[in-house]
């Protein structure tokens, strides 16, 4: 390939995606929590550990989102790094909703299935760009 860009399009069109997702992804987890907190007796001392993952979770996909975008565009390997990193605990907090939340609706499973999806692609590319970047 004779091409200098090495940054990925692929990467670049799916953290656009996700970042549109993830925003769908607050605010129907968010109301989803709300509606289980009317609908089933969801104590309060578990109903609070929950909404604090859900906010951890979006506090982390801006850093994560925004190291992603530049890191690839900028062909710079250690933002990409850091966004990888980001994207490790932003899994295991996804991975909690999914299993581990007082009360897992069918909607999580699917939501939070979804959003597992699109962190396993996006870190293979990430991954493959950041080869791409040192070699």
């Amino acid at each position: 390939n004779n091409s200098s860009q090495l940054s990925s399009l692929p990467l670049q069109i799916l953290l656009y995606v996700n970042g549109i997702y993830y925003i769908f992804y607050f605010l129907a987890t968010l109301a989803m929590m709300i509606y289980k907190s009317q609908v089933f007796s969801y104590p309060d001392d578990l109903l609070a550990p929950d909404l604090a993952v859900l906010f951890l979770m979006a506090i982390l996909e801006v850093p994560r989102s925004y190291l992603g975008f530049k890191g690839n565009l900028t062909e710079a390997e250690a933002p990409l790094g850091l966004s990888l990193g980001l994207t490790v605990g932003s899994v295991v907090l996804c991975v909690y909703l999914l299993l581990w939340q007082t009360y897992v609706l069918w909607a999580d499973v699917l939501l939070n299935a979804v959003l597992l999806s699109a962190y396993g692609l996006e870190s293979g590319l990430k991954v493959t760009a950041i080869a791409a970047f040192v070699s």
